[in-house]
């Protein structure tokens, strides 16, 4: 039998989150491990390779903060940075800052449970190790459970098959292929153009048109660098008080309020810049239909103006829900792509997939001959990969089981009937609809601070009520409901998981405002919390 080993903390996952999260308990002097399922570190951006992989928030605001001589050493060299720069980051944070001698990697931690006998996590991974903490912190990642592909025939197929959220780490030459791409979302807008460049055929099977803003990515600015770098501390400020936690040219004019020409020359400033902030041009395109298909109005004409076939436009066109409330795309040469002669895309919603062929994908329509087929179907987004694990708090009460009707956390860092369980970024939170890195660093400190609150006041458990918890989570959904999200059929609604719950699970109050709440309740002595 494998030893059982004690620490004050295990943290699971060596992404973003874990790498803070352990620097901050190695400066409360707490002993800790981290566990990670893959063979190095850095989470998402260690296993998204796929071409084309590339951060949608601007470099300068997806780094740490909480080192100012970090900040001042570190060069990016693009306005957004590659998978491969932000990989190199993560790696030179954790030996700045000495982390990997506590992180251990190859392994999966399988369950979870909470000894209500001595309020110690009971840790145990399948590599065989036994651990026992007193705090239990999951780090495991928004977009860290990849949907298994589960088309009928796919273990027929005699090619070779690709996830984009599990790309082989050597890489993969298309050269000279015929290649199929099932899927049209992030991941598949970012690596299609590539491919493309590389495939001797490319067919895109496209079921829902996304939304998508050009990057117009370049290298970066460096007078904007040293501007930024010459007051860090404000543009930290100003980013941790935003709605989405980096800073964005803001509107508070309805978009229905101004005249079609300003309307149109909004568009176009916010088009020509790139990037995520084009959601903010008005006030109220997430919030009014009216106002919100303006908007997507003006993405439709710019589509029609790339995309030379009518036919193909009409096809990249979205239509059945609001502009934004999937994640808007950021891209390089998206549309565009599909004017090469090698591209054809197929509209799934006209001609469903019947089932993958030994010799490719047969549709209703016709079978398409191929040699390799890329699955960008997505993950099991803010819940899976805490319910690939097994965790039980008090009376042995499973997560799966209470979340069973959909997730519910007090302020998305904790579960109640889970004692010292601290999820980062967890349902419940800004996460996904804000820059992650920002949300990450606020959610490490709070946790830490209730360690340290905790230790001050010798309390050995903090566990959220029941009532704090659905005030919380009926305060997420008044938010949530309060603009257009909910329509669409997204990964933030649990929509792209057969079977999954329908709840909206970010919160959308924005990222200020949310730290607000949370620092409101720590100084009332962790309100909506029971202490031990």
């Amino acid at each position: 039998m494998a030893e059982r080993r004690e620490v004050d903390a295990v943290v699971v996952g060596a992404g973003f989150a874990g790498l803070y999260m352990l620097h901050r308990l190695r400066g409360l002097g707490l002993s800790s491990r981290v566990f990670e399922a893959g063979d190095g570190i850095g989470g998402t951006w260690y296993w998204n390779r796929y071409p084309g992989a590339r951060c949608d928030v601007e470099s300068m605001d997806y780094s740490y903060s909480f080192s100012d001589d970090l900040q001042q050493e570190w060069t990016w060299t693009e306005r957004y940075a590659s998978q491969p720069e932000i990989l190199k980051y993560i790696g030179h944070v954790a030996d700045r800052f000495d982390l990997r001698r506590d992180i251990q990697l190859s392994t999966r931690v399988t369950s979870a449970t909470f000894d209500e006998t001595t309020n110690r996590w009971d840790v145990r991974t399948d590599c065989g190790d036994q651990v026992s903490a007193r705090y239990c912190i999951m780090a495991t990642g928004c977009l860290s459970t990849a949907q298994v592909p589960k088309f009928k025939g796919l273990e027929s197929f005699a090619g070779r098959w690709y996830h984009t959220g599990h790309w082989p780490h050597e890489g993969v030459d298309f050269t000279g292929q015929r290649v199929g791409v099932i899927g049209t979302g992030s991941s598949a807008i970012q690596s299609i153009p590539i491919i493309a460049r590389q495939a001797a055929h490319l067919v895109v099977f496209q079921r829902t048109p996304n939304y998508s803003v050009p990057a117009h990515n370049a290298p970066l600015d460096r007078d904007l660098e040293r501007r930024v770098k010459a007051d860090y501390a404000e543009f930290r400020r100003q980013a941790r008080e935003s709605r989405v936690g980096f800073v964005m040219e803001r509107n508070d004019a309805s978009a229905l309020a101004v005249p079609p020409e300003e309307r149109e020359r909004a568009y176009e400033t916010h088009w020509g810049r790139g990037g995520l902030g084009f959601s903010s041009t008005f006030a109220d395109l997430l919030t009014s239909e009216d106002a919100n298909e303006t908007a997507a109005d003006f993405f439709r004409a710019k589509i029609r103006a790339i995309v030379r076939d009518p036919a193909v436009a009409d096809t990249l066109c979205p239509r059945d829900y609001p502009l934004g409330t999937k994640r808007l795309c950021v891209d390089t040469d998206y549309y565009a792509t599909f004017n090469r002669d090698n591209v054809t895309l197929v509209d799934l919603r006209k001609t469903p997939i019947e089932a993958i062929t030994p010799h490719g994908v047969r549709t209703q329509a016709e079978e398409y001959v191929l040699d390799s087929l890329v699955f960008a179907i997505g993950f099991d987004a803010m819940t899976g990969a805490l319910l690939g694990i097994d965790i039980r708090g008090r009376a042995g009460q499973s997560l799966r089981d209470k979340w069973a009707a959909g997730p519910r956390t007090y302020l998305g860092l904790t579960i109640a009937g889970f004692p010292n369980l601290f999820a980062i970024t967890g349902p419940g939170s800004p996460s996904v609809l804000s820059n992650m890195i920002v949300s990450i660093e606020q959610h490490v400190d709070w946790i830490a601070d209730c360690i340290i609150y905790m230790r001050e006041h010798a309390h050995a458990t903090l566990d959220a009520t029941v009532e704090a918890q659905d005030t919380w989570v009926a305060h997420v959904n008044e938010v949530g409901h309060q603009t257009l999200y909910p329509r669409a059929n997204s990964w933030y609604m649990g929509a792209n998981v057969p079977g999954k719950p329908r709840i909206f699970m970010p919160y959308i109050g924005g990222v200020g405002t949310y730290r607000q709440i949370c620092d409101d309740v720590a100084a009332k002595g962790y309100a909506g919390f029971t202490l031990g």
